[in-house]
C-alpha cells in the first residue's frame, strides 16, 4: 500500500546524485587501495582523542559545574558552552569580535551541529528565494529545493558572489524579488575554497540591507563560517565579522566546532540579534530532540576553556603542510590541463577547472578513475579492479540552471583533508593518466 508523502517526502524518496555516487563508491571501498578525495571528512590526525578523553573525565568528575550532564538539557544550549563560546570568540578575537558586540548578540546551540541549524532555517522561515553563491554548498542547495525554496545562484569571482551579477539577478527578478527569503553564503566556500573577502562580506550585507528597506521587512544574511577557523595561509587577510556593523539586525553567523575538534561531537552554534527568529530556532531545537547531547556540549565547553589555542595551532599547521604539498602536486600532475585552481588557503578543498576535459560522471575522465570504462586493460589488473579515485564533480556543485552549468562539467572539488598526502599525490597522478589515456 502507498503512503501519503509530503512534498518534501516525495522529493526525498529519490537520492541526490552525489549521494548515489558516494554510496556506490563506498559500498566497495578498499582501504589502502582506493582513494577518496570526495568525502568532506577532517583528517583523523587532527582529532584530539586524548583531550576528548580528558574532557569526558572532567565532565563526569565535576557534577557541581557540569550539572546533570548525562540528562536532557535546555533547548538554547548548555550555559557553560554558551559562556565558553563567548569567551573563545572574544579572547581570540575571532572575526575581530569584541566583548560588547558578542554580549549584545544572542548565541544558541544547534540540535546536531551546524547542519541542524541550516535545516532549522527551512522550517522557521517562509519558503521563498535564497540568494547564494554559485558554486554553492551542494548538499544544502538540494535540501533547500526539497523544502520548497528556490535557489538563486550568483556566480562567484575570487572574492565571493560577484556584485554586478548579484545586482543583475536581483533586477531580473522584478516583482518576484519580494519573495526573497534570505541570503546564504559560506565564507570559505564549499566546494570552491574561495574566501569571502571582508569587503565583499560587507557588500552582501549592504545589498540585503537595501533590499530589506525597499521591501519593508527583514531579509537576513546567514554567513556560514564552517571553515573560517581553518585559515592556515599566513599571507591571507584575517576574516572580519560584519556583526558590529549590522544596522538592521539582519546578520547572523553560523559556527561549528566540527572542523577543529571532532565532527562526531556535532557542535554548531548560531549568533545574531535576539528576537522572535532566535526564539523560533530554539523551539525548533526543542522539537527536534530537546537539545544537543548535554555531556558533549559540556565536553566542548571544557575543551574551549583548556586547550583550544594549542588545538587550533596544531590543526592549521597540519592542513597548511598538506595544502602546500597538494598544491604542488596539482601543478606537477595537472598543470598543463588546468584553466583555474582555487582553494588551498583555508579549509581543506581545492576546486579545479580543467581547460577542455570533462569531469562529469559520464566523462571518460570520471569512468577511468572509477574503473567503469568497460575496458579490462584500464579497469582491471590480474582480475582485480585497479585503484579507484573519487572526487566531487563540479556538475553537482554548480546550479544546474545557473550561469556556470556548462563550466561545472569541467570542474571538480578535491579534498586534502581525509586522505594522507602520498595517497592524494598518487590520485593526482592517476588523474593525469585519465586525461592522457581517454577510453
Amino acid at each position: 500500500m502507498l503512503l501519503r508523502f509530503s512534498s518534501y517526502g516525495r522529493a526525498s524518496t529519490e537520492p541526490a546524485p552525489v549521494n548515489r555516487m558516494m554510496a556506490a563508491f563506498a559500498s566497495g571501498f578498499r582501504d589502502g587501495i582506493d582513494i577518496n578525495l570526495g568525502v568532506g571528512y577532517v583528517n583523523e590526525k587532527t582529532i584530539p582523542v586524548a583531550a576528548l578523553t580528558e574532557a569526558l573525565g572532567a565532565v563526569a568528575a565535576d557534577p557541581a559545574r557540569y550539572r546533570q550532564a548525562f540528562n536532557y538539557g535546555g533547548a538554547d544550549g548548555s550555559a557553560n558552552l554558551i559562556a565558553s563560546l563567548r569567551r573563545f570568540l572574544t579572547r581570540l578575537r575571532i572575526g575581530g569580535l569584541d566583548e560588547e558586540t558578542v554580549a549584545r548578540k544572542r548565541l544558541i546551540v544547534g540540535a546536531c551541529g551546524a547542519t541542524s541549524i541550516l535545516d532549522a532555517l527551512t522550517d522557521v522561515l517562509e519558503p521563498g528565494i535564497v540568494v547564494a553563491s554559485d558554486p554553492t554548498y551542494y548538499i544544502y542547495r538540494e535540501s533547500l529545493e526539497r523544502k520548497g525554496f528556490e535557489v538563486l545562484g550568483v556566480p562567484e569571482d575570487g572574492e565571493g558572489p560577484e556584485l554586478a551579477a548579484l545586482e543583475r539577478k536581483l533586477a531580473a527578478l522584478g516583482g518576484r524579488a519580494a519573495g526573497i527569503a534570505f541570503f546564504y553564503v559560506v565564507t570559505v566556500n564549499n566546494p570552491s575554497g574561495t574566501m569571502l573577502s571582508n569587503a565583499r562580506r560587507r557588500a552582501l550585507l549592504g545589498a540585503a540591507t537595501r533590499l530589506s528597506r525597499r521591501l519593508g521587512r527583514a531579509v537576513p544574511v546567514f554567513y556560514d563560517l564552517a571553515y573560517e577557523l581553518l585559515l592556515h595561509d599566513p599571507e591571507a587577510e584575517p576574516f572580519r565579522s560584519v556583526l558590529p556593523e549590522d544596522e538592521l539586525g539582519i546578520a547572523y553567523e553560523i559556527g561549528t566546532l566540527s572542523k577543529i575538534l571532532a565532527p562526531a561531537m556535532r557542535m554548531g552554534y548560531l549568533i545574531g540579534p535576539p528576537g522572535p527568529f532566535m526564539e523560533a530556532m530554539v523551539q525548533k531545537t526543542c522539537d527536534a530532540g530537546f537539545s544537543a547531547p548535554l555531556f558533549v556540549q559540556e565536553m566542548a565547553s571544557y575543551l574551549l576553556d583548556h586547550c583550544i589555542e594549542e588545538q587550533l595551532r596544531a590543526v592549521n599547521a597540519g592542513y597548511r603542510e598538506k595544502a602546500v604539498a597538494v598544491g604542488r602536486g596539482i601543478e606537477r600532475s595537472l598543470g598543463p590541463y588546468l584553466a583555474e585552481r582555487r582553494g588551498g588557503s583555508a579549509g581543506f578543498y581545492y576546486y579545479l577547472t580543467l581547460a577542455d576535459v570533462g569531469t562529469h560522471p559520464a566523462s571518460p575522465f570520471f569512468r577511468y578513475l572509477t574503473r567503469t570504462t568497460g575496458r579490462p586493460e584500464i579497469d582491471r589488473q590480474g582480475g582485480e579492479l585497479r585503484p579507484r579515485v573519487i572526487y566531487i564533480p563540479g556538475e553537482y556543485c554548480v546550479h544546474p540552471r545557473g550561469d556556470l552549468a556548462e563550466a561545472g562539467r569541467r570542474q571538480m572539488r578535491i579534498s586534502y583533508g581525509f586522505e594522507e598526502t602520498p595517497r592524494i599525490l598518487r590520485a593526482l597522478e592517476l588523474m593525469r593518466e585519465a586525461i592522457e589515456n581517454p577510453g
